[in-house]
């Protein structure tokens, strides 16, 4: 039925959607690996965080916000040179990864920020004032008050790096944005 509508194999259909699946995966996964220390250090660093420190917030939330006003298709043309550097190649599946990485690690870091900051202050003040060190005021308290608010934050984050992998067949990075671009004409 698909073969008959889409002029697609259902091979093709199957390794388009296994490649998108690889692409959001990965840099799922190194996406968190940056964007969950940046969003706890954008929360612990603010002026009324557990680690006030201005200079530290001000480098990192407009660094955060500098990559977030890219768009995607900007992104993936200005770090292709750091892209090949750790590749080897502008294109493909796994090219797209690193693009793919510096788009969601910030998006993540500004909604895992806003999840932590929708925790009381008082936990953590109560958290301090028992003498927790800054691993178990993030641990015991924090992750645990944060847990239903993370995980839609994961959610969203996820839902829009799949817009961003269909994006990626633009460059040639496969998937089904790729599929879309060769057969949608």
């Amino acid at each position: 039925m698909i073969e008959e509508f889409l002029n697609v194999s259902s091979d093709k259909l199957i390794e388009s959607v296994m490649q998108t699946l690889y692409m959001l995966g990965w840099s799922l996964f190194f996406g968190m690996i940056l964007g969950v220390p940046l969003g706890l250090l954008l929360v612990f660093t603010r002026k009324e965080g557990l680690l006030n420190n201005k200079v530290f917030y001000f480098l990192i939330n407009g660094i955060v916000n500098l990559v977030r006003s890219v768009p995607f298709v900007i992104l993936l043309v200005f770090i292709a040179p750091l892209t090949k550097a750790i590749t080897g190649t502008r294109i493909g599946t796994k090219a797209a990864i690193v693009p793919l990485v510096f788009y969601i690690a910030p998006y993540l870091a500004r909604l895992i920020e806003s999840s932590f900051l929708e925790v009381k202050s008082g936990i953590l003040e109560a958290a301090k004032a028992m003498g927790a060190n800054t691993f178990q005021v993030i641990w015991y308290f924090l992750l645990p008050e944060a847990k239903a608010s993370l995980v839609l934050a994961i959610t969203t984050g996820t839902i829009g790096l799949l817009g961003a992998t269909a994006m990626a067949g633009v460059i040639g990075g496969g998937g089904v944005g790729d599929l879309a671009l060769t057969y949608g004409y």
